[in-house]
């Protein structure tokens, strides 16, 4: 499952953190005696806001070479990219200062943060043991740009990113390039991006224009993937192993950073083999 209605699996998950982190401090503070319990909740939702916010720039300072040649990915938060080492210290470290006037509340506060770190850690596991027991690589029977038939079987035996894209859909259309560059990075990586619902010849006209050129653009016009991926929008991309095995899944546009982040985390390429010289 890649997502809820609109909304990524990703997004739900922390939106579920912070809720939880909410609940606990008013919770933990109503017992405290005479201490402002709904302030406590108030607090913890600027603590995960101010964390997300350094995740947010910590994550861009990791791939600003990527963020630099497109500056505004940067406030595409939608495509992910936070780095937890930098956003739960902060976070706590917020919790503690704001409650330098109001010690009774900053146990409750930091239990708060604690426990929406400890759910969102844990719902990633989950997803992760989800997602290795979804359903392998689909074997679809597709065709080429030229009409040719292939099975995206074709591609077993090595990482795949199958995309499915459409010219119609504005973020498919933004997020291409990146797949371009991605694919020359990371040439151990078979990029397939089957085309939803659309002919051969709308399909190549929008590569033309957009002067795409992209090894393996696959027509899928009665948009089969959708319903064997259970995908629910446009675009998604979905990451399979080199054994066919769902490892990890993005509903909406991509980053060149999140993109190579995933890629670097997932399907690092294998270390060149040494040959001893005499």
């Amino acid at each position: 499952m890649t997502g809820v209605g609109p909304f990524s699996i990703h997004v739900l998950t922390v939106a579920g953190a912070v809720l939880l982190a909410w609940f606990t401090a008013r919770a933990l503070a109503r017992r405290v005696p005479d201490a402002p319990y709904r302030a406590a909740g108030s607090m913890a939702i600027d603590a995960a806001f101010w964390g997300l916010a350094a995740a947010r720039l910590g994550y861009i300072a990791q791939w600003w070479e990527e963020y630099r040649a497109a500056p505004m990915s940067m406030i595409a938060i939608g495509d992910g990219g936070f780095s937890w080492w930098v956003g739960v210290p902060a976070a706590l470290a917020y919790a503690w200062w704001r409650t330098r006037a109001a010690r009774a509340l900053r146990w409750p506060l930091l239990a708060g943060v604690v426990a929406g770190v400890a759910a969102w850690v844990c719902a990633g596991a989950v997803l992760d043991l989800a997602q290795r027991s979804a359903p392998p690589l689909p074997d679809l029977q597709l065709a080429t740009l030229d009409q040719r038939p292939i099975s995206l079987g074709a591609y077993a035996g090595r990482p795949v990113v199958l995309n499915l894209w459409a010219s119609w859909c504005p973020p498919c259309r933004r997020e291409m390039p990146a797949f371009e560059q991605a694919e020359a990075e990371f040439p151990h990586v078979a990029f397939v991006l089957v085309n939803q619902g659309e002919s051969a010849q709308q399909a190549r006209a929008f590569l033309a224009d957009e002067g795409l050129a992209l090894r393996n653009v696959l027509l899928d016009p009665a948009s089969q993937a959708m319903q064997a991926l259970r995908s629910r929008g446009l675009p998604t991309t979905l990451f399979f192993d080199a054994q066919g095995r769902l490892v990890d899944t993005h509903l909406g546009e991509l980053s060149m950073a999140s993109l190579k982040d995933t890629l670097s985390r997932r399907f690092p390429p294998s270390p060149e083999p040494r040959t001893d010289k005499e």
